[in-house]
């Protein structure tokens, strides 16, 4: 057969061929489609507490909201099916499981100790947990920041209106004092997102690494802040913002911290006197501070009163406590005649009703009452490991060179927020809505101080993890 004469086969198209497939592709996560996206949800949680609340105290949104954020975060620790936390982290925060337990078992009824374990457990162990874990990078910790910022920018607004229209809650007599939406139930709860927003805008103005631009909104912020601060008429409040921002400040170095400090107190003080803000009582209320050894007035009276009757508990039960919600109880059998038992509430919305002191109004001694020496060692141990390795890291950030992906920001709104929750703690203790505030600030700062970071590169992009 002459082959010649045979017509050639037309040439087919060349098709590009499929690359294989490779697990654990290079294909980015839906999470990193959405920017800030695991985070939102925490984010939430703030935005919750904006909402205002029903008088009559109780769980509130944001208690809701937490909780489907620990959902969130098993369920995508459960598909992406790796090691949640480091062994320090879970050393860390799993710490005071071992005192809540004990105390649990101690409570006087198995309704008391499930509530009890379920509070101490949000607020110490699962939603910081689920903060840490969400958190992925210092973009996503510092829209928590901001988030803060705003959320005490609202507060103190809403607050700042109250005592400027006599619609807040009952101060001597007056409907003046500045509570926000937490309402007289929750006298604290604007006081601590107002102080916290505070910290948060100090720690963001602090940054060497951002734009002159964000720092100096984050200052205005700091110092609109101050505003709303005094109004709350908080003594606590007002010690924990003070000893916080000036240990912010020392961190930060000599310099900026004295020119940040002289700008925040400057507009402060412009703020504050501008609107006049320097009333009688608020100044009465200043002086008061240092007259409670003195003539301390009846709340400090029953603070000394409550203080007493945690000793008197502890010393009876030393090792385990009463039992968690035990407190009450026995508060009675060892408080002195000076104690009022209970304080008048009403204004911002709400009737009058007699609020009764369920708790020493100190968060060392309550636990202490209720979960004894081996709870206050584990919960104050747990405690002070964060503190204690966020100072670390914080230390060899200063010793890094600024970059646009790093700066002392994050290092220094995380341990601000731990400072002020622990001085905080020596005038109060948790309860009410705006507890969650206290679980997120807890997880902020366990993020910084033992979870896994990001290295940042020449291009402010992750290059891998620093792992403890």
């Amino acid at each position: 057969m002459n082959h010649a004469a045979l017509p050639e086969p037309p040439h087919r198209l060349a098709v590009p061929a499929r690359p294989p497939r490779r697990s654990g592709g290079t294909l980015r996560p839906v999470s990193r489609a959405v920017p800030h996206g695991p985070v939102l949800p925490v984010a939430a949680v703030l935005a919750a507490l904006a909402l205002p609340l029903a008088p009559g105290g109780g769980a509130g949104p944001a208690d809701v909201v937490s909780g489907a954020v620990v959902l969130y975060c098993a369920v995508r620790l459960l598909r992406a099916r790796r090691r949640p936390l480091t062994p320090v982290a879970a050393v860390v925060l799993g710490l005071p499981v071992t005192g809540f337990a004990l105390a649990a078992l101690a409570a006087p009824s198995p309704a008391a100790a499930f509530a009890g374990l379920g509070r101490y457990l949000q607020v110490f162990v699962l939603v910081p947990a689920a903060v840490l874990l969400l958190i992925r990078d210092r973009a996503d910790f510092r829209l928590l920041a901001w988030a803060f910022t705003g959320l005490g920018l609202w507060q103190g607004a809403v607050g700042t209106h109250q005592y400027l229209t006599g619609t807040g809650a009952s101060y001597q007599g007056a409907q003046i004092r500045a509570v926000g939406t937490f309402g007289p139930g929750d006298v604290m709860g604007m006081a601590t997102a107002v102080a916290l927003g505070t910290v948060c805008a100090v720690g963001l103005a602090l940054d060497r690494s951002g734009g002159a631009r964000r720092r100096a909104v984050a200052a205005g912020c700091a110092a609109a802040l101050l505003m709303p601060l005094a109004l709350s008429f908080s003594r606590g409040a007002w010690i924990a913002t003070a000893v916080t921002c000036a240990a912010q400040l020392l961190l930060a170095g000599v310099r900026r911290a004295l020119r940040a400090g002289l700008a925040v107190a400057a507009a402060g003080v412009v703020l504050v006197g501008g609107l006049g803000v320097g009333t009688a009582l608020l100044e009465q209320r200043f002086d008061s501070i240092t007259q409670v050894a003195g003539a301390p007035d009846q709340s400090v009276r029953d603070r000394y009163a409550l203080w007493t009757a945690a000793l008197g508990i502890w010393r009876e039960h030393p090792l385990t406590g009463v039992g968690l919600k035990n407190f009450p109880e026995y508060r009675d059998g060892h408080a002195p005649m000076a104690l009022s038992a209970a304080s008048d509430t009403e204004g911002a919305g709400a009737a009058f009703r007699r609020q009764p002191l369920l708790s020493p109004h100190d968060m060392y001694l309550l636990v202490l009452s209720e979960q004894g020496l081996s709870g206050l060692v584990a919960v104050a141990g747990s405690w002070l490991a964060l503190l204690v390795c966020g100072v670390r890291r914080l230390l060899r950030e200063r010793r890094r060179p600024p970059s646009s992906a790093g700066g002392p920001d994050c290092a220094l709104v995380a341990c601000g927020l731990l400072v002020w929750q622990l001085t905080d703690f020596v005038y109060g203790d948790i309860g009410g809505p705006s507890t969650v505030l206290t679980a997120v600030s807890f997880g902020l700062a366990a993020w910084w101080a033992v979870a896994r970071h990001p290295v940042p590169g020449a291009d402010g992009r992750a290059e891998g993890a620093v792992t403890r």
